[in-house]
């Protein structure tokens, strides 16, 4: 299934959480030929380390999809303010409107709707809003769930867990986070592989399938 979709949208409210919550997969999905578009609407600024200049995690989001064969003009970064989304509900659902009606992906990948974050809320509930025509599935960010439902487990190969390992990288910014640790990533990857007797795998929660 997962090789015949080639036009892929993939949600991230915060530069990184596409890659932590499918980067496997969009490494995976490249490699198949699938076009992958990444947006994402916050740059965090308020969010650095003391000492990175405001630009950074926009240059640092640039490096990483390019790390996962994502081309620059598939990439979209809106700048709303980190922790405001609920104040910008609509006009962020206008954006994921004009994307449907530009460009119609035959998948979304999007947070989950039980993610605790607010921005995480918004940008979850306003994608099913605006691509409820088409398939939809949440991601997971394990920190900020405290409620998943293991619906979907897309299979990986040790090389797309790398690519997805290489891609974060690339955010020197957020390195003292311990999420951001290899084997932390690799490790969750490699759990959800074994419960579906496979090596490695990334979870998601099913929203919407139109096959």
């Amino acid at each position: 299934m997962i090789e015949a979709w080639r036009r892929v949208l993939v949600l991230a409210p915060h530069t990184d959480d596409g890659e932590f919550g499918c980067g496997g997969t969009m490494a995976r999905l490249v490699e198949a030929g699938a076009e992958v578009r990444y947006v994402a609407f916050s740059i965090a600024t308020r969010s650095l380390p003391e000492g990175f200049p405001p630009d950074t995690l926009a240059r640092e989001v640039r490096d990483a999809t390019a790390e996962l064969g994502i081309p620059e003009s598939q990439l979209t970064v809106h700048d709303f303010d980190v922790r405001t989304f609920p104040q910008h509900r609509q006009d962020i659902l206008e954006l994921l409107v004009e994307l449907w009606e530009e460009w119609r992906p035959e998948v979304v990948f999007q947070p989950s709707i039980h993610d605790v974050h607010q921005d995480h809320q918004v940008v979850a509930a306003e994608g099913l809003r605006a691509f409820k025509r088409t398939t939809i599935l949440g991601y997971e960010i394990p920190w900020n769930n405290f409620d998943f439902s293991y619906q979907a487990y897309l299979v990986l190969e040790l090389a797309h867990v790398e690519r997805k390992i290489a891609a974060l990288s690339k955010y020197a910014s957020q390195q003292h986070r311990r999420y951001s640790d290899p084997e932390y990533i690799r490790n969750v990857a490699r759990t959800h592989g074994i419960n579906v007797n496979r090596d490695y795998a990334e979870v998601f929660e099913i929203y919407r399938v139109v096959a």
